[in-house]
């Protein structure tokens, strides 16, 4: 790619407005919402109708609740409904919410603004669903994770921007007026840019809506458990916000009882936790090369382990004395901790942008935004959670939050494994990730000839034992590959293989052979991407192999296109049999250069064993 997805992106019309939209939403909740807490929390004396710890707790509530409520019913209208226009009528909603807001802020009726949070909690019920599940229907396959980085980098750093704008404004004489104004231009602004956003027809028209809110809430639930996949995408998404929550609810009194520091030394926390978050969001797209790859996400929850456990021993253990904000910034002892924070929202960027794309893409389209919907049920219910955890941990328990920290990172290394092992899809494309990205420096050229969709058959020439893994890693689309049955057995490749679908084989024993090419039959009939090395070996001295009868057996049976694949460079790589067997040698280079080219589609009935070593060796050249 010449240019950065993400640049493209934001000169689309399909991308640009639907990203200032859903930023400027973001932003205006957390202008309203933490002006109003701040103005709750100094209130004169007798201002309030009950506790002001009370008030903040509840509007907590207030706002998480209509998540609950409503998106089971936010998830059909968005299926049933132009995606484009719901968010333009929720846009216009927010508009009317911040007009009666501006009037209670003047007016300094907090009960109002309370029923208002409320509100606005609603809307943004309503938007969540139609606002992911637009994303597929404008943007490309290989879109979808640029667009979902640059959306999670836009609504932390307009969660930091209107929470720090909020305590700007409530430091004012007049905030009231000031907050008022505010939140009604910064709603328009939103509006206005909703009207440039491109038409998403309904992609389940025909779907009846019913106001049954439990009814449907549990049918939304249901929808999203159908696909295990979808489901442990859900769930990591959920734990996310967990974590997120259970670190943002401790920043207040982690910076004062541990760290030494005022209220702006919060927002100092909170901007490196945001920024880490942009960062590791917009790093995932360029470590995933621009798409869905699962294999990545078990990077960011080690790095959330490592990170989060790293906060408690980068604590110091006497509280630093500092008397000013470049005071605190600039304390040695606190070094660690601002680059242990930073990593961690570096980490949860790489972990949650796979998860929204994946969720997005495997979704059935007539289902989609009920998905969402499902996932942002399941958000509230672990936000409540996170709660609920930090009560228990900090009051009833008394530790301290370091410890919570300590006790957060090893309850995600739990987690995270309970979901690797429900889809092991996770694991094995971390392995294959690590590979392609640290041993090698692999190069792709024409994998665009590699359908997208359908069955094929790929045949490559073999020259390490890396080849099936740099394969995978390269190709989008999973691939089934036969491998050696002795190989297969091996203890801990088996489990591996079995998770990856290989396809055994043994070519001493007739039966073993005809199993294996049934199977191949059957992965290419259903649409799967198989490859097989017709030379049946290892090459013993980097040039390309005779090619087995048996491709042309495989050939026969099937009428899916071929497609031959050269690897370039790999020969003299410790997992080679250059300069001895592979294995057992004392290795010569690392992060070596290797390429992997894909020639031209050919039909099943023009194709053979001849033809394809032909255009292997092509392929190849004299980069062996």
């Amino acid at each position: 790619m010449t240019a950065k997805p993400q640049s493209r992106l934001l000169t689309k019309q399909r991308f640009l407005p639907y990203f200032l939209t859903q930023a400027f939403g973001a932003f205006n909740d957390n202008v309203y919402k933490n002006v109003l807490l701040i103005l709750i929390a100094f209130a004169a004396p007798g201002t309030l109708p009950v506790d002001s710890d009370l008030i903040i707790n509840l509007a907590a509530g207030l706002f998480i609740l209509p998540f609950f409520l409503f998106s089971a019913s936010a998830g059909v209208l968005a299926d049933k409904y132009d995606k484009a226009l719901i968010m333009r009528v929720v846009k216009m909603a927010e508009i009317i919410i911040m007009s009666l807001a501006a009037v209670a802020f003047v007016t300094e009726s907090y009960l109002a603004l309370l029923v208002l949070l409320f509100l606005m909690g609603t809307q943004s019920a309503f938007f969540g669903p139609a606002k992911y599940a637009l994303l597929p229907q404008h943007l490309k396959k290989e879109e979808l994770v640029s667009g979902n980085a640059l959306v999670e980098t836009g609504t932390f750093l307009a969660i930091l921007l209107g929470t720090l704008l909020a305590g700007v404004i409530a430091n004012q004489s007049n905030a009231t007026v000031i907050a008022a104004v505010s939140v009604v231009c910064f709603a328009m602004i939103g509006y206005l840019s909703s009207r440039w956003i491109p038409e998403a027809k309904p992609s389940n028209p025909n779907i009846a809506f019913k106001w049954r809110p439990v009814r449907q809430t549990r049918h939304t639930l249901s929808i999203a458990r159908r696909d295990r996949t979808v489901f442990q995408c859900v769930l990591g998404i959920s734990w996310f916000w967990f974590l997120g929550a259970c670190y943002l609810t401790q920043f207040p009194n982690f910076a004062k009882l541990h760290l030494g520091g005022d209220a702006a030394a919060v927002s100092f926390l909170l901007t490196l936790f945001s920024i880490g978050i942009a960062i590791g969001s917009l790093l995932c797209d360029r470590l995933s090369g621009h798409r869905i790859e699962p294999g990545i996400v078990p990077l960011g929850s080690l790095g959330i382990t490592v990170f989060g456990a790293d906060l408690m021993f980068a604590t110091p253990d006497i509280i630093p004395a500092t008397q000013s904000i470049i005071g605190f910034v600039s304390h040695p002892e606190l070094f660690r901790v601002f680059v242990s924070l930073t990593m961690l929202g570096v980490s949860g960027g790489i972990f949650i942008v796979p998860l929204y794309a994946m969720m997005q893409h495997r979704a059935k389209e007539e289902e989609r935004a009920q998905i969402i919907a499902a996932n942002n049920i399941w958000n509230a219910i672990f936000m409540v959670a996170s709660a609920v955890t930090a009560i228990i941990f900090l009051a009833v328990l008394e530790l301290s939050i370091p410890q919570f920290f300590l006790f957060l990172s090893l309850l995600n290394f739990v987690v995270v494994l309970y979901i690797y092992i429900q889809v092991p899809d996770f694991f094995w494309r971390f392995v294959v990730w690590l590979v392609s990205h640290t041993m090698y420096r692999v190069r792709h050229k024409d994998l665009t000839n590699i359908p997208t969709s359908g069955g094929a058959l790929i045949v490559c020439n073999h020259v390490s034992y890396m080849d099936a893994l740099l394969l995978a890693g390269a190709c989008p689309r999973p691939i089934r590959f036969l491998m050696d049955r002795d190989i297969y057995n091996i203890p801990f490749i088996k489990s591996f293989c079995k998770a990856c679908k290989v396809i055994p084989i043994d070519a001493t024993d007739r039966k073993s052979i005809l199993k294996a090419f049934v199977k191949v039959n059957g992965y290419l009939e259903q649409g799967d991407l198989v490859c097989v090395f017709p030379e049946g070996q290892l090459t013993h001295n980097g040039e390309i192999g005779p090619f087995m009868r048996g491709i042309d057996l495989i050939i026969k049976r099937s009428s899916v296109p071929v497609i031959p694949v050269a690897l370039q460079g790999l020969w003299g790589s410790y997992f080679s049999r250059e300069g001895g067997r592979a294995l057992l040698k004392i290795p010569k280079r690392f992060w070596s250069k290797v390429n992997i080219v894909a020639g031209s589609p050919i039909h099943a009935k023009e194709a053979s064993s001849e033809k394809l070593r032909e255009e292997v060796m092509a392929l190849r050249g004299e980069n062996r």
